[in-house]
């Protein structure tokens, strides 16, 4: 990247990405608004902008004499009429006080000689006769022909208005006609009222077709007695074609063409009006300049950014609504500086930039929430179950990497023996490490299956945990439950493996296994390097635990608990307290709890009777409390066997 384009270190990733991306658009979509097709739909957005508040004309404006079908069955003549009686139109409109007449009829080939010279003596320089220009293409060249009216007219002082309009690559009229003798300038300069250039501006239409105050062309033809007192006195008028049952836009019709209006009604407008539209439109100010490049293109960045602004930090359903509302604002924004600026700066550009930033930084922030997805199920996937990794996956907010303070509890599971198991196999150690690989397997797919984490293994030592890094409000419950299901499933592995040494006329070694559970606070997190780490917990109950998984082979049971566990797992299995101990490490001596599945009543009443004996000192090894209970509760009978071998000894 050149020094130019070299973004400031101290930026987040995030935004300096989100500051390319927004260049990217801008020089994107400024290309893109040099099109001929892109200028269309900027067109067509000020067609709908420039009419949405229904403009009307304003007041004193100019009056259509219209040529309608009224007149045209009234008067009785075959069109064109007579040019005499246009004569008597003009001094009767000049009687009624009309301070400008505008003949929107082109008068380029002569006629009656009579009606001729009649109509010629009625004209001066109040009136305007309309002239035409057009261009004619042949493959060798491009020829300009200008028709104007017959010379014995203008020296008569009327004065040629050219009358041509341009329309737009889609029909439509918006293009203000930059002849300098146009015939709405014309109409301007005899009625003496100050008119702006015409250069680079865009019509303000003033509603659909006869908006304009219309009159029938043989109403004017005698205003005293058909027409309201001074309808003309003091203003302009244009005369012209103004048929009412035609022209919609996709018929066409004669002198009429398509506005920015007609986008909401589908007709056409008659030239006449048109022509009195482009009078109003120099005169009271109100063309609108189209906006240039440079003005365009600081639009489409100022909308670029602010959108940068707005999915800098994040994008969620909200981006959607702000986007929505921001697009929204654009479009008033445009139609604010029409009004009051008359200038018009198209939405389409910036509107397109502000959802392209946005859609785009969306879709980064997609393909990253993918990439962090595919991450986090490949660094949990060893550790918890597929359901828990897609929880994950599908909320990563639920994983606080760096440690964190939690209660867990956490299990860890040893094999009882297997330093004796591994000598026996130094000379095969495929042979092991298949042995270890069947006895870790089932043992860790239960783990997992009760929503577990597996935080690591030790040679043979299974440990795991429980509540993190997904809440887990039975922790203990399902810690419990685990461990229990583990004791079972060594006793269906034991078996297949004792039926595989009988066919193979080898030695069986029975795998045990002790565990130990405990439940505390901890800190759970990413521990290691920055190179290498792993998922884990610290803490005095991981220690506790790992004591106690150690302590349980002294009692003779497979699995020894914690206080804090035992507790929370009682509404669920049967807990029994089996001592009060020690453990290294501790200066407290703490009760310790061993759990099976189930248990009478009856038997939990006697076992706490038994070990409130215990503590008292008043057991004794002939006590028939031993034989009890071993026949109440045969899984702990190697238990009572220990306590009942301690008091022969003399122990406590």
């Amino acid at each position: 990247m050149s020094a130019a384009l070299r973004l400031p270190h101290r930026w987040s990733r995030r935004t300096r990405r989100l500051v390319v991306l927004a260049l990217a658009v801008i020089t994107l979509v400024s290309a893109l608004t040099q099109l001929p097709a892109w200028s269309l739909a900027d067109l067509r957005a000020f067609d709908y902008l420039s009419t949405v508040d229904d403009p009307r004309p304003p007041a004193g404006g100019p009056v259509v004499v219209a040529i309608d079908e009224p007149s045209l069955a009234e008067i009785n003549a075959q069109w064109p009429w007579p040019r005499e009686l246009h004569g008597r139109l003009v001094e009767s409109l000049r009687k009624a006080g009309a301070t400008a007449i505008g003949l929107d009829i082109i008068f380029a080939e002569p006629s009656n000689p009579a009606s001729d010279a009649a109509f010629a003596a009625t004209l001066g320089p109040d009136v305007v006769l309309a002239g035409d220009e057009s261009v004619i293409v042949t493959p060798q060249a491009e020829q300009l022909l200008r028709t104007t009216p017959l010379p014995a007219f203008t020296e008569a002082g009327a004065v040629t208005g050219i009358a041509a309009i341009t329309l737009g690559g889609d029909g439509v009229f918006r293009d203000l006609p930059r002849y300098e003798d146009g015939f709405a300038l014309a109409l301007a300069r005899i009625a003496g009222t100050p008119a702006v250039s015409p250069e680079g501006k865009l019509l303000q239409s003033y509603g659909p077709a006869r908006s304009y105050p219309t009159v029938s062309y043989y109403q004017a033809l005698d205003p005293d007695n058909m027409l309201p007192k001074d309808t003309f006195r003091g203003r302009v008028v244009v005369v012209g074609l103004s048929l009412q049952n035609a022209p919609v836009i996709n018929s066409g019709g004669a002198d009429a063409f398509a506005t920015p209006y007609t986008v909401h009604t589908g007709r056409l407008v008659a030239g006449a009006e048109i022509q009195a539209t482009i009078l109003d439109n120099l005169t009271a100010g109100a063309a609108i300049t189209r906006a240039g490049t440079p003005l365009a293109i600081t639009a489409v960045a100022l909308a670029a950014l602010l959108s940068a602004a707005i999915v800098r930090r994040a994008t969620r359903w909200q981006t959607v609504v702000l986007s929505v509302l921001a697009s929204a604002g654009l479009a008033l924004l445009s139609f604010a500086f029409m009004r009051e600026a008359n200038l018009f700066v198209s939405p389409i550009g910036p509107t397109i930039a502000l959802l392209l930033v946005a859609a785009g930084q969306t879709a980064l922030d997609y393909a990253e929430e993918r990439r962090q997805r595919r991450e986090i199920v490949r660094a949990f996937s060893q550790y918890l179950s597929p359901a828990l990794v897609e929880r994950l996956a599908r909320d990563p907010s639920q994983l606080k990497l760096g440690g964190e303070r939690r209660t867990l509890s956490i299990l860890f599971c040893d094999v009882r023996g297997f330093t004796t198991i591994a000598e026996t196999m130094k000379d095969d150690p495929e042979q092991l490490t298949t042995l270890i690989n069947r006895l870790l397997t089932p043992l860790s797919d239960i783990v997992l299956k009760h929503g577990g984490t597996i935080d690591k293994y030790i040679g043979d030592c299974v440990m795991a945990f429980w509540n993190a890094p997904l809440d887990d409000e039975n922790h203990a419950r399902h810690a419990v439950a685990a461990a229990l299901d583990m004791l079972d499933v060594m006793a269906m592995l034991n078996a297949k493996l004792q039926a595989e040494a009988a066919a193979s006329g080898s030695i069986h070694h029975a795998l045990r296994i002790g565990i130990g559970i405990n439940t505390g606070e901890c800190v759970v997190g990413n521990m290691g390097s920055s190179q290498r780490f792993d998922y884990s917990v610290l803490g005095d109950a991981v220690n506790l635990a790992s004591r106690l998984e150690g302590a349980s082979k002294a009692y003779g049971v497979p699995l020894l608990i914690g206080e804090s566990t035992a507790r929370l797992a009682s509404a669920d299995f049967a807990v029994l307290e089996l001592d009060r101990i020690t453990v290294k490490g501790r200066s407290l001596a703490a009760p310790v709890f061993t759990a099976i599945r189930s248990l009478p009543d009856a038997a939990k009443a006697l076992h706490a009777r038994f070990v409130e004996e215990k503590y008292a000192g008043r057991l004794a090894a002939d006590d028939a409390a031993f034989d009890t209970l071993i026949e109440a509760a045969p899984t702990l009978a190697p238990y009572y066997a220990t306590v009942r071998a301690e008091h022969a000894t003399g122990g406590a």
